[in-house]
Parts: structure tokens; C-alpha cells; sequence
């Protein structure tokens, strides 16, 4: 396990904790896959980890234009950058097909943006948005 519940924040509004706690459970089980050194499981987990993840960060960022946040270019840009990086490793997993690489990123760098993330740019959307 990567992530542990609380790790990660409880903000104001109830879909985004809903889509924090989702995410939590899918990056932990794909790492567990990627410290397994399933290769085929990270090949499969990998592709949903893209999807959800995406999927997490437009709902977010459609509540945040819907409710008006004035927060929302510089949150969304945030997302953008961890979007870039999921892109960027899952590319080169494609191709080198690396458990280490992977754990790796996701240890030092998307734990700690998770977290991070949440406890700050979710932490002032949800008080804005309220649920």
C-alpha cells in the first residue's frame, strides 16, 4: 500500500472526497502490481490509472467552472502538470516496460503531489464549492 486514508485529506465537499478516496484505492492497487513486478497487471492498471485519473480531474475542474472558482486556471494547471507526467511515464513504460521507474514515481513524486494537491488546491476549491 502507497497511500494510506489518512494521507489524504477530507475536504468540504463530498465528490471530491469521493473521487480522492476512488483514486487512493487504484493507485494503491497498482502499486502493489508494480512492487509485484506484475508486468501484465501494470500493462492493464496502468491504462485505467490514465482513465480515472482523468476522469477525477474533469469533474473536478467542470465543478470548479460551474461553481464560478476563481481558482480554477491555476488548479487546472496543476492537474495538467501531473497529466503531462502520468503521460510521460506510461509512455515510457510502454517501450522499457520498468516496474522500478514506475515505483519510483509514484513513491517520491505522485504520493507527495497527491497528498500535497489535495490539501491545498482541493482544500480551497471545496471551500468555495461547497457540497
Amino acid at each position: 500500500m502507497l497511500i494510506l486514508e489518512t494521507d489524504v485529506r477530507k475536504v468540504t465537499d463530498d465528490v471530491m472526497n469521493m473521487l480522492h478516496e476512488d483514486e487512493r484505492e487504484l493507485i494503491n492497487a497498482f502499486y502493489d502490481a508494480v512492487v509485484a513486478k506484475d508486468i501484465d497487471k501494470i500493462d492493464t492498471l496502468f491504462k485505467v490509472v490514465l482513465v480515472e485519473v482523468e476522469a477525477h480531474f474533469k469533474s473536478e475542474e467542470d465543478m470548479m467552472e460551474q461553481g464560478g472558482y476563481a481558482g480554477l486556471a491555476v488548479h487546472k494547471s496543476d492537474h495538467d502538470a501531473m497529466r503531462a507526467k502520468l503521460e510521460k511515464f506510461h509512455k515510457r513504460w510502454e517501450v522499457l516496460k520498468g516496474p522500478k521507474e514506475v515505483r519510483s514515481f509514484l513513491e517520491k513524486d505522485f504520493k507527495k503531489w497527491m497528498i500535497s494537491h489535495v490539501a491545498t488546491r482541493d482544500k480551497d476549491a471545496s471551500q468555495h464549492l461547497g457540497s
